[in-house]
């Protein structure tokens, strides 16, 4: 990354604002980034000149006047839009924030590598010296949203293997770890049933990574598995969902 993300910093609380240029100094080496300007409100960082240079602002939403979410609607009318990274002592405003555009929601007091793993989603990997950032594409429905460790974040539907449902939650499985949802495995087969089929009652497939299906044996018993590309875990077809491996195989 030859160029430095150009960053604002939008927060009514003077510490608040100090703790994220510390962050940022603190990932410098890291994350090459340069701090051009910083605001108290949504009013004053709106009429700053610097906003217009800025890559990503980190944001706050609660502020007295216009909050966080409003500022946020007024940048995404601007012909360059920056990235937006909320950082907010309220988890309650995830979803509105994302869909305002968020990239990330931290929540704080953030710590270094949140904050530096967040900016790094900003970039498309292997950006060509010279180039500014590559902002990632998103679609509101393209996500599920996840809470971690003291953050809200987005997963795109693209990068779900699997979920399934374990006693009283969904586990959320990429390709990289789990999440734990608090929505019910019928409500989310209901919003994405596109990307997502039922193999069994407790567990639905991303269609985009399904490789095929295959016969196991379990306990002298054949039964139907669900094979993914390049996942070495075998996903159980139950009895009552055996239609659709024929529907799969029909095309």
């Amino acid at each position: 990354m030859n160029n430095p993300i150009k960053l604002f910093i939008v927060d009514d609380e003077a510490p608040a604002r100090a703790r994220l240029r510390g962050l940022l100094d603190d990932c410098r080496e890291s994350l090459p980034n340069v701090l051009i300007g910083e605001a108290g409100s949504s009013q004053e960082a709106l009429q700053a000149s610097a906003l217009h240079e800025a890559d990503v602002v980190l944001l706050d939403i609660d502020m007295p006047g216009a909050d966080g979410l409003h500022c946020a609607r007024e940048l995404a009318r601007r012909a360059k839009p920056p990235a937006l990274i909320f950082v907010t002592a309220h988890n309650e405003y995830a979803l509105p924030a994302f869909d305002v555009g968020a990239v990330d929601y931290l929540l704080k007091p953030v710590r270094m590598m949140r904050l530096e793993a967040s900016l790094r989603r900003v970039f498309r990997p292997g950006r060509e010296s010279g180039a500014g950032p590559g902002l990632m594409a998103s679609s509101p429905s393209g996500y599920l949203t996840v809470n971690d460790r003291g953050r809200v974040l987005r997963v795109p539907v693209e990068e779900v293997l699997y979920l399934r449902a374990e006693l009283k939650y969904v586990t959320l499985r990429t390709r990289e770890r789990e999440y734990v949802l608090t929505e019910s495995l019928n409500q989310l087969e209901r919003e994405f049933s596109q990307s997502f089929m039922r193999i069994h009652r407790n567990c639905l497939v991303n269609r985009r990574h399904l490789m095929g299906f295959e016969l196991g044996h379990e306990q002298d018993d054949e039964r139907w598995v669900a094979v993914l590309h390049d996942w070495p875990e075998r996903l159980p077809v139950s009895r009552r969902q055996t239609h659709v491996v024929t529907a799969y195989r029909q095309g």
